[in-house]
């Protein structure tokens, strides 16, 4: 797999099959989205005064992203490795405020503008676009 300019160039054998060059496509964006999380959560558990034990990645249908606060955890959609780094910042610090409010309340917004003042205009950008798309042409 590589990435020039704005095109994904995926090397497959020849006959492979559409599933298959999908899976290859997926597994890629969920690798994306694992490297670039780490930093991120490094950066503000501190700031936040949380702690993340795990997170893991994967195709979500509905959602950019999920936690359980009371396992310290957070699922990333593999999506967000088609977005922006700023927008992946703006779920992983919201699945990380909740582990402090669990309900999107007034508590809730004052904790995200205190820690992410954008976090307003990530959220439009993010929530502009489709959650995926679905028709590739390989």
């Amino acid at each position: 797999m590589e990435l020039k300019h704005k095109t994904l160039v995926l090397q497959v054998r020849t006959g492979t099959d559409e599933g298959r060059k999908q899976a290859v496509l997926e597994t890629w964006f969920r690798e994306q989205v694992k490297s670039e999380v780490p930093p991120l959560i490094a950066k503000w558990e501190p700031l936040l005064g949380v702690k993340v034990k795990r997170f893991f990645v994967q195709r979500m249908k509905t959602r950019w992203g999920s936690c359980s606060p009371h396992s310290g955890s957070i699922r990333l959609n593999s999506e967000l490795a088609k977005k922006p780094l700023g927008c992946l910042e703006y779920i992983v610090v919201h699945e990380m405020a909740h582990f402090l409010e669990p309900h999107h309340n007034d508590r809730f917004v004052a904790i995200m503008d205190k820690a992410l003042t954008q976090w307003r205009s990530r959220r439009r950008e993010l929530n502009a676009a489709p959650l995926s798309h679905e028709a590739w042409s390989y």
